[in-house]
Order: C-alpha cells, then sequence, then structure tokens
C-alpha cells in the first residue's frame, strides 16, 4: 500500500520553505531544524529492515540478502531478489548509479570486517558483479556516486563489551570513516566524522549518508530520528557538522531520490514502511 500525503498549506508549508532558508543559510556552529521533516510517501515494505533506495519511479526496500523493487505511484511490489545468506549476510544500503542498483554489503556482525560492493540490474533486480574490498578498515554500510567519484562510508562500532556485535577489538565507533573512492574502488581521500556526530552514533555507527541538497552530505546513524548535514573541510581530515534534521524514523540506511532531489527516503523498522520526507523545495 503508499500513501501520498499533502504537506499542509500552513505549518507544514511554511516548514518546508523555512528547511530550504535553513540548509542554504547553514553557517558557523551547527543547528538543529525545528521541525521533522514533512513526510510525503509512505509504502509499506515487509523487506525495509536495513535501508532503501530510489530511482524516482521506483524504491528498493533492503533486507540483508533480499531486495524488493516497489513502484511509488501504487506501492506495487514488482520485482524481487533473494540471495544465498552466506554469500549475502549483510547488504546493508543501495543507491541507483551507472545504470546499476549499486549496494554496500558485509559480513557484519562477524569479524574480521570484510566487505563487498554488489551490483544487480535495476529493471529485473537480477544480480550482476560482485567487488570483494577485502578486510576494508571497517564495515562497508554505504556507497555512493556523486561528482564523478565514488563515495563509502566503512563502519566500526564499540563491540561486545559495549553490547555491541560486530566490532572489532582495536577499534570502536570512533574509527568510522568516510572515503573517497577511484574507479577501482581503492581509497584515495579519507575523513573521520566530527565528535559530537559520533557521540550521536554511539555505540554503533552510520548506517546511511547520501549526498543531497546544497551539496551537502546527509548521514543517519542506526537509531536516532535525524539526519546530520556535512560538508567536507577546507583543511583537515575531519567533516564539518552543519547542522541536524529531525526525522520521523530512526536510522538506517537512506537516499535521496534522483527525480526530486529534495525527498530523502528513509524507513520505519518497526513498521516495514519505507518513507520519503521533504528536506528542502524543489
Amino acid at each position: 500500500m503508499t500513501e501520498l500525503l499533502e504537506l499542509p498549506r500552513g505549518r507544514g508549508g511554511r516548514h518546508a520553505f523555512g528547511m530550504a532558508a535553513w540548509l542554504a543559510s547553514l553557517a558557523g556552529a551547527p543547528v538543529m531544524a525545528e521541525e521533522p521533516a514533512p513526510v510525503v510517501h509512505r509504502i509499506e515494505a515487509p523487506e525495509a529492515r536495513q535501508g532503501v533506495a530510489s530511482d524516482g519511479t521506483y524504491v528498493y526496500a533492503i533486507d540483508n540478502a533480499t531486495i524488493a523493487k516497489y513502484r511509488i505511484a501504487d506501492g506495487k511490489r514488482v520485482a524481487e531478489w533473494h540471495g544465498d545468506p552466506a554469500l549475502y549476510p549483510h547488504i546493508n544500503s543501495c543507491t541507483l548509479a551507472e545504470k546499476q542498483l549499486v549496494c554496500a554489503a558485509s559480513n557484519h556482525p562477524g569479524v574480521p570486517q570484510l566487505s563487498t560492493i554488489e551490483f544487480f540490474d535495476p529493471e529485473t533486480l537480477a544480480h550482476v558483479n560482485s567487488v570483494s574490498l577485502g578486510m576494508a578498515p571497517g564495515s562497508l554500510t554505504v556507497v555512493n556516486r556523486h561528482d564523478g567519484h565514488w563515495w563509502a562510508v566503512f563502519a566500526n562500532y564499540d563491540g561486545p563489551d559495549q553490547g555491541v556485535k560486530g566490532g572489532e577489538p582495536t577499534r570502536d565507533h570512533r574509527y568510522t570513516l568516510f572515503a573517497r573512492l577511484d574507479e577501482d574502488f581503492r581509497i584515495d581521500r579519507g575523513w573521520a566524522f566530527p565528535a559530537d556526530v559520533l557521540d550521536l552514533f554511539k555505540p554503533k555507527s552510520a548506517s546511511g549518508a547520501s549526498w543531497g541538497p546544497g551539496g551537502h552530505l546527509y548521514a543517519s546513524g542506526h537509531d536516532r530520528a535525524e539526519v546530520y548535514v556535512l560538508d567536507l573541510p577546507e583543511a583537515g581530515s575531519v567533516l564539518v557538522h552543519k547542522g541536524t534534521i529531525p526525522l520521523t524514523t530512526h536510522g538506517q540506511a537512506i537516499d535521496f531520490d534522483p527525480r526530486d532531489p529534495t525527498l530523502l527516503w528513509s524507513i520505519d523498522r518497526p513498521s516495514r514502511t519505507v518513507i520519503a520526507s521533504r528536506i528542502g523545495t524543489q
């Protein structure tokens, strides 16, 4: 089932306009939007456990070794892919890039942390390629295409002593890495997340990230109902936290809609729903 929600003309309409102005004026210390980003679409998707991707016409709900494709207009499921969990233990996020559905995958919560990038035909969801990254500096949770480059997040966690599965003994959440990759998916640049954002990820890590309005990077954690607006620094190795936008959903992987780049898709894991929220205005 799909639900199209019209934004109210009063408070919600002002919020949408205010969000656009707010994003355009980010400067100085990080600021937080006053209200959650308005919800535009809801689509029921039992597979919505790890994240969601969108090509503007369809959304792709992700659940470890399962991906399901839904038409946004009516919420109908039109294709499914089921992989062997032994080969695909944890597909975390996907995005549309280079005419393929490109997905970040790992052996999470297994250690040592191993990561792959999986490629699918977005029309049929047939699996077409796999690129092994081996023992990368964390579990791959995000892969994006932006500004002629590949971008990735390698997640790290506080480990079993903090009640978290999948952490390496020598690394905790502070070692979460945002990286630029070359065309062979090798890291050629890297940045740490700022300390205040890492504190909000703790004891887990970044579950999602997507380039969006204003040329900012928008990152999500594992549980909190918000996304963090980040920029690359002018110098140094730490991303700059510009602001925080509350959402009605709680963490997990996210993706901006390529046809309407002000729509941010996320999931509501308890209700198995994919949701589009308006970040700014067209």
